[in-house]
Formats: structure tokens, C-alpha cells, sequence
């Protein structure tokens, strides 16, 4: 398994970003899949979800502090995650790392860093 985060960047408040990552090593249209942050002394933090694993449509889930602001989309064809970020904020600032849920629990990739400033 490999993921490979980018896209990260320095983006004034109310800006925008969007975070790429790049799969490979297992079954990329039915995974488990999401994003989490860690802001500068602070630990891991959740942000989304993608569960891809049924017949119907991938389920999204996305932590309260980004609901209406990030959208996580995927493209099959390219084995890629995305997190499209809106209306940034300094509290966004963080590493942002990709993950894939397993049963042996969570593979992260090294992570892209995010920074909101003006």
C-alpha cells in the first residue's frame, strides 16, 4: 500500500486548496478511505471519509469543523483522493495525511503540509 499526498501549500485566510492523493498497492474502488490533520502540538484529528465498499453509491462523512467548507471526491480512473478546501482558515492549518482503513486499522501516507496565513 502507498499513498502519496500533495497540494498542500501557504493560502490566505479565506482561500482555497485542494489536496490530491495518489494510490496504489490494493483495491482502490472499493476502499475505505479519508483524510486527517495534525495542527502544530496537537494530535491526529479525523476530517472525512469515503466508504466504497458497497454496491451503492461511496458514503461520505465529514468531521463538524469542515462540513460545507471541504469536499472529498475520488477519481477511480486515476487511483486519486481528493480534498477540495474553501474558505480556509488559520485553524486549518496542519499536516494533512491520507489514509486507507483497513482490518489491521489505518495506513497514512506522509502527509502534505497545509498553512493558512496572511
Amino acid at each position: 500500500v502507498q499513498l502519496v499526498e500533495s497540494g498542500g501549500g501557504l493560502v490566505q485566510p479565506g482561500g482555497s486548496l485542494r489536496l490530491s492523493c495518489e494510490a496504489s498497492g490494493f483495491p482502490f474502488i472499493n476502499a475505505v478511505m479519508g483524510w486527517a490533520r495534525q495542527a502544530p502540538g496537537k494530535g491526529l484529528e479525523w476530517v472525512s471519509t469515503i466508504d466504497a465498499r458497497g454496491s451503492q453509491d461511496p458514503f461520505t462523512t465529514y468531521a463538524d469543523f469542515v462540513k460545507d467548507r471541504f469536499t472529498m471526491s475520488r477519481d477511480t480512473a486515476k487511483n486519486t483522493l481528493y480534498l477540495q478546501m474553501d474558505s480556509l482558515t488559520p485553524d486549518d492549518t496542519a499536516v494533512y495525511y491520507c489514509q486507507k482503513f483497513g482490518s489491521s486499522g489505518a495506513i497514512r501516507g506522509q502527509g502534505t503540509q497545509v498553512t493558512v496565513s496572511s
